[in-house]
């Protein structure tokens, strides 16, 4: 059925309105700032808005990119996906770093156990030596606040 050119007139008002609506920020229950809304809004199918009203689906398009390159998001759910996709990316790179701080930190623990464990290990030979020699370790080391020396220095004793 052909439209008359007042009908014609009509829906393309209604589809500017429509348009207007969603890059104001009125955005429907359940709907978005994208042309299956826009068309929706209109009163008209997407196809009909596709195939007749195309070049106003492209003019919506536009104005909707040139107010997102502007900062201006219509859509306050999108500014929030924004918002959090921006928050994701933040986090994930936080979580990088520490990712990478503690694989460093748990390098640094190994290499501190090998350290302690090499000098364990001296520690050891070196009492056999002393046993060897007969000389005998003593068992404990006195607290600080007990012995006579101020430092804690055990004098080993003497043949």
């Amino acid at each position: 059925m052909a439209l008359s050119q007042s009908q014609r007139d009509q829906i393309e008002r209604r589809i500017r309105a429509a348009a207007d609506r969603l890059l104001g920020g009125q955005i429907p229950p359940g709907g978005a700032c994208d042309v299956k809304t826009l068309a929706r809004e209109a009163g008209i199918s997407r196809a009909s808005l596709y195939r007749t009203w195309g070049h106003l689906k492209d003019e919506f398009e536009q104005r909707r990119a040139a107010a997102w390159a502007a900062g201006h998001q219509p859509d306050p759910r999108e500014a929030r996906i924004a918002r959090l996709r921006d928050h994701n990316h933040r986090l994930t790179g936080k979580l990088a770093r520490t990712h990478a701080e503690f694989t460093a930190l748990k390098q640094r623990r190994k290499t501190l156990l090998s350290v302690l464990a090499a000098k364990d290990d001296e520690l050891q030979r070196l009492r056999r030596e002393l046993t060897a020699l007969g000389r005998k370790f003593p068992a404990a080391v006195p607290d600080q606040r007990q012995g006579d020396d101020a430092k804690g220095v055990v004098p080993l004793p003497r043949r």
